[in-house]
């Protein structure tokens, strides 16, 4: 056959230089290229992770901006409005002193029988039916107070704690901050009666046409539905997505209840990049933790300290950083090692050609015989 006679014959030196050429550039770049897809891997994670906290950030801020509407919905009815109108005839001929001495009065009674009658009368009216009706349809409210302009109980669907909020000093702020609008929210708290964590929302009343501040609806508001959406975002073997404090106080993690005090040690890590312009628009770092391994961290400002000073919670995720990377660094371990191969095989049939090559010049050098030496 025709085929049978080709033949290729080369010598090894150009054998070698031929390899050379060719394995060392595509090994080399096939590890480059490894090194590459590292990198974008870890970018692409970082931008994943910095995504899932900006949208449960937005989640968390959307949770209590609806539990303040919903607080609202309750102060611009007419029978909270009418409610606290009435109760604000009583106030009319009394100076400021003899009110304060008269709420006083109360509150130090309103653990006695003596106060029993009020009680019943703040339960029991059209009004604290009407919120209890509320409650029903939207049971993420726990407990609706109404009071009137000097903090003191009109109606609620529960026993309140004290008959006046008028000493509180967010209840200070209500008068003189209502017509801007403002509201108060207050800080994480434990209700021991229901065991859920809640947060207390006191949306002002205003006056029809003057906008005067007549009164106020406070209701405790469960976060517990917030904290379920939190847990069912938890992502691989070692990625956690929890809730911190500005202070670092775990609020909400896998296995973590706010009551543990618990400080957060990823917190602690992204403290400087937080307080950085480009390092909240990067919204991730990578870093060594104090176990020793490398952590992928993504972070979110909630943004509503800005809105609502006692709650400035932070959303952040971490993971492994070689869980992360795991499908592109085993391809890099490969490519290293087929470079590492690569290089070694040329070494060895560089150092065969060379050897061969000085034995074929020992051979080609013959001793001097007997008649070359007499000659």
């Amino acid at each position: 056959m025709p085929l049978d006679a080709l033949e290729f014959r080369t010598s090894l030196q150009k054998l070698l230089i031929g390899l050379i050429l060719i394995l060392v550039p595509l090994t080399v770049f096939g590890f480059y290229m490894a090194l590459q897809g590292d990198s974008h891997m870890r970018q692409a994670g970082g931008e994943n992770f910095r995504s899932l906290t900006l949208s449960t950030a937005e989640s968390a801020s959307d949770f209590i901006a609806a539990r303040v509407r919903d607080v609202s919905l309750i102060a611009n009815l007419p029978a909270p409005m009418q409610a606290v109108t009435l109760a604000n005839r009583q106030y009319e001929h009394l100076s400021d002193e003899a009110v304060r001495a008269k709420l006083d009065a109360i509150d130090q009674t309103w653990e006695s029988p003596h106060t029993d009658a009020l009680s019943a009368r703040i339960l029991t009216s059209d009004l604290a039916s009407e919120l209890r009706r509320i409650r029903e349809l939207n049971p993420v409210l726990l407990r609706i107070t109404v009071a009137d302009v000097n903090g003191a109980a009109v109606a609620a669907t529960d026993r309140p704690a004290r008959y006046s909020q008028a000493d509180q000093e967010f209840w200070q702020v209500l008068p003189v901050s209502a017509g801007r609008g403002t509201i108060h929210v207050s800080g994480l708290r434990y209700d021991d009666q229901s065991r859920l964590y809640y947060v207390s929302i006191t949306y002002p009343i205003l006056q029809e046409g003057s906008g005067r501040f007549i009164g106020a609806v406070t209701a405790t508001a469960d976060v517990s539905p917030l904290f379920a959406q939190l847990n069912r975002r938890q992502m691989g073997r070692t990625g956690r997505l929890f809730l911190v404090d500005q202070d670092g106080t775990v609020i909400e993690a896998p296995g973590v209840t706010p009551a543990m005090k618990i400080k957060s040690e990823e917190y602690a890590a992204i403290h400087d990049a937080m307080g950085s312009l480009r390092g909240r628009e990067a919204g991730y770092i990578f870093t060594t933790l104090s176990n020793g391994e490398s952590y992928l961290i993504g972070f979110a400002d909630t943004g509503l300290k800005g809105s609502y000073p006692s709650l400035p919670w932070i959303v952040l995720a971490s993971q492994e950083t070689r869980e992360v990377t795991g499908p592109i660094r085993h391809m890099t371990a490969f490519a290293l090692v087929v470079m590492i191969l690569a290089l070694l095989m040329l070494s060895l049939l560089a150092a065969y050609v060379f050897l061969h090559r000085k034995q074929e010049i020992d051979d080609i050098e013959t001793p001097e015989g007997p008649q070359q030496r007499a000659a």
